[in-house]
């Protein structure tokens, strides 16, 4: 079956990396694993032997048809949806427990299917994720990196992740351009952990990281804050005064944010 470059396709054809993402996602004895975007199924089939059972989410109606007739209907559900409309919550309650979640996110869509499985952190317990490298690079980066910015704080917030390794184009068919990374992710949201409000300080995120060549204090004055306002939380959260967003960890700026809320009110 041909691929549609449109909807991203090219599908894994690695046996030792199928094997490897699978061992990834740890124990499936009794579990429903949730899989996006699975193809041609190289790893449904790989899921379908170890899991209870898998939920195969699949966009093209045909790789759907397809799967339907290569697995039994106890042992792989396959959906042919758009996973941005799937409902992990439905699946979750289901199946009585949160849910891993593995696959090989199509380029064109990962940040929405990223933030999709962040606002469903409470159905999902760990996710063995595929995305073009130079994204997880950013997923995964640290404070102090050039990489680390509103992506990498934003999936952080909702838990721990762990690049696993990196495939090249050949790994798969047709072979993509670029090369891709496997990585861990765990829910585990730290907003109460850390004391910060979620929408509120990821909207103070998007505003710290504005603009990468400007000090943090610049963006945050551009955002509307007052500078005098700027300087005291600053201060009062042991923030340098010259310091950029992508010096500070998770912790700082949490710290930062909260500081910023104490009776001090953005201008208008």
């Amino acid at each position: 079956m041909p691929s549609k470059p449109k909807l991203g396709q090219n599908f894994l054809r690695d046996s030792q990396a199928i094997e490897r993402i699978v061992n990834a996602l740890g124990d499936l004895v009794g579990e429903t694993v949730i899989e996006i975007g699975p193809g041609r199924g190289a790893i449904t089939r790989a899921l379908a032997a170890r899991a209870e059972r898998a939920i195969a989410i699949e966009l093209d109606r045909e790789l759907a048809a397809y799967l339907r007739d290569q697995f039994p209907a106890e042992r792989v559900r396959v959906v042919q949806a758009d996973v941005l409309e799937f409902d992990f919550a439905a699946a979750a309650a289901e199946s009585g427990k949160r849910l891993p979640v593995v696959g090989n996110l199509p380029y064109y869509i990962t940040s929405p299917i990223l933030l999709k499985l962040a606002e469903n952190h409470a159905a999902l317990d760990r996710a063995i994720l595929m995305v073009q490298r130079e994204l997880a690079d950013r997923i995964v980066a640290g404070p102090g990196s050039r990489e680390y910015g509103v992506l990498s704080v934003t999936v952080q917030m909702y838990g721990p992740v762990q690049p696993l390794f990196t495939l090249p184009p050949g790994a798969f068919s047709p072979p993509p351009d670029v090369y891709s990374t496997v990585f861990r992710w765990r829910f585990a949201p730290r907003f109460a952990e850390l004391g910060v409000e979620k929408a509120g300080f990821l909207r103070f995120i998007r505003e710290a990281f504005a603009h990468k060549r400007k000090t943090l204090a610049n963006n945050l004055r551009a955002a509307g804050y007052a500078p005098a306002v700027v300087q005291e939380a600053m201060a009062a959260a042991s923030v340098p005064a010259q310091a950029r967003a992508e010096a500070l960890g998770l912790e700082e700026l949490a710290r930062l944010w909260i500081e910023l809320g104490k009776g001090r009110l953005i201008t208008a």
